[in-house]
């Protein structure tokens, strides 16, 4: 079987396990995919081997994908590109401390603007929303027009109650990636935050949130600024919470 084949081959099995994946740890389908990709011959052509492990990624097999790194570096070398999988992989993996070690070695690589965001995404995930934002911001700086950052800017800015410094990267975002739901989200939260109910609701409405959801971005805008809410006439729903990652939003993560 040829390099070209074997490459087909791969991307079929974790396609077919990442369409089955429905929870965070590999289901049968995902441990079949994996298992038969580890017995292939490895690749001989590392950007291919490279683009496999980052479809690895994008389809969720976190763990699965740290072990073809550790091939892919035992071959040919870390690099500052695998440095970088590794340590998205490790921040998904639920392992912090060792991806944040390997974010910071890559703040002087061509892969700073990466690292910063890794690093703000981990301060998000730890509910430290000042560093958050001031991470995200470094990043921000490097790469300006990238709508999913500019959302998760916003979304720490709101959570350290920044919120006159929100409201650029929450527009900005909103213009920049009008579908996405985890940005919606975001903007009803800024507009809660300044009092206008009424247009919050209405992106929430036009998104198709569900009702928890919504109740949910009210309860959060209602604890972060009570007294805008409270002019609003905003009721204050009970038992639930946002999710403190800035990469997602109740029942509405994306990749």
């Amino acid at each position: 079987m040829n390099t070209t084949v074997r490459l087909h081959t791969l991307l079929a099995l974790v396609g077919a396990a990442a369409l089955s994946a429905c929870t965070t740890l590999p289901d049968a389908a995902q441990a079949e995919a994996a298992q038969a990709a580890a017995r292939e011959p490895s690749l001989e052509n590392q950007p291919t081997y490279l683009s496999l492990v980052r479809q690895m990624q994008g389809n969720g097999m976190w763990f699965a994908s740290l072990a073809h790194i550790d091939a892919l570096e035992q071959r040919w070398g870390i690099s500052n590109e695998t440095r970088l999988m590794r340590a998205d992989a490790l921040r998904h993996t639920d392992q912090p401390a060792a991806s944040a070690a390997l974010y910071d070695k890559l703040l002087d690589s061509p892969e700073r603007a990466a690292a910063y965001r890794g690093l703000g995404l981990l301060a998000g995930a730890a509910q430290d929303y000042a560093r958050a934002a001031d991470m995200l911001e470094r990043a921000r700086q490097l790469q300006p027009t990238d709508g999913v950052l500019l959302s998760d800017l916003g979304y720490a800015l709101l959570r350290a109650q920044r919120f006159d410094v929100a409201r650029l990267p929450v527009l900005q975002s909103a213009q920049l990636l009008p579908h996405n739901a985890k940005v919606r989200s975001n903007l009803a939260l800024y507009l809660f935050t300044q009092g206008q109910a009424d247009q919050a609701r209405q992106v929430m409405q036009d998104a198709g949130f569900g009702e928890r959801t919504r109740e949910a971005i009210e309860q959060l805008a209602l604890e972060l600024a009570p007294q805008r809410q409270t002019a609003s006439g905003l009721a204050v729903p009970t038992g639930l919470r946002m999710s403190p990652m800035l990469s997602t939003a109740p029942a509405l993560a994306t990749p």
